[in-house]
């Protein structure tokens, strides 16, 4: 009989065995093997970005720029310091070329439902405090008014080119709401 402590080494594969039958030499257990950083998931890959200042869009149109403090294995995600960006273009009479502007709405902290997140991605530091190329910063009401006519008449331009369609034979997904 054979006394064993806790300091000795563990047995080895292939070494003596009860009844003093050697066996033949185990090959080694298969390593676990580690997944390349593209194959994480979503949710899994913001663990980069955490800590961050980035830009959402949303599902709905809406731009978000925040700072990544926490998310979920579902990709919510709770931003810091948010502010909502919003565009609009003016073209007046006497000056034929569009002018940009845009004007920031803070919210403070912001949960973002993952499932509602069209895009995202980390703001450059360094180019951060210059306006947007083409945009200049104006009052947040007026861009906003400027903002929602200009979403209205693009709604009334699909919808009359759906209609049109309709009447040469092609059904887009949402035909019967129009049609009704």
């Amino acid at each position: 009989m054979e006394h064993h402590s806790v300091h000795d080494p563990p047995p080895q594969p292939g070494g003596p065995h009860p009844g003093g039958i050697m066996s033949a030499q185990a090959p080694p257990p298969p390593q676990a093997q580690q997944l390349p950083p593209q194959m994480f998931t979503t949710a899994a890959q913001l663990l980069d970005l955490t800590d961050k200042k980035l830009l959402l869009v949303l599902r709905d149109g809406r731009k978000l720029i925040g700072i990544l403090r926490s998310w979920d294995q579902f990709a919510n995600l709770v931003l810091q310091s948010t502010i909502e960006r919003v565009f609009a273009t003016v073209i007046t009479p006497q000056d034929p070329h569009p002018k940009g502007l845009y004007a920031d709405k803070s919210h403070g902290i912001f949960l973002v439902r993952g499932e509602n997140v069209l895009l995202l991605g980390e703001i450059d530091l360094d180019k951060d405090d210059d306006p947007p190329a083409g945009y200049e910063k104006a009052e947040f009401g007026l861009v906003e008014k400027l903002a929602s006519e200009q979403k209205a008449a693009e709604k009334a331009r699909a919808t009359k080119r759906l209609k049109k369609l309709a009447t040469l034979g092609f059904e887009g997904e949402n035909m019967g709401e129009i049609l009704l």
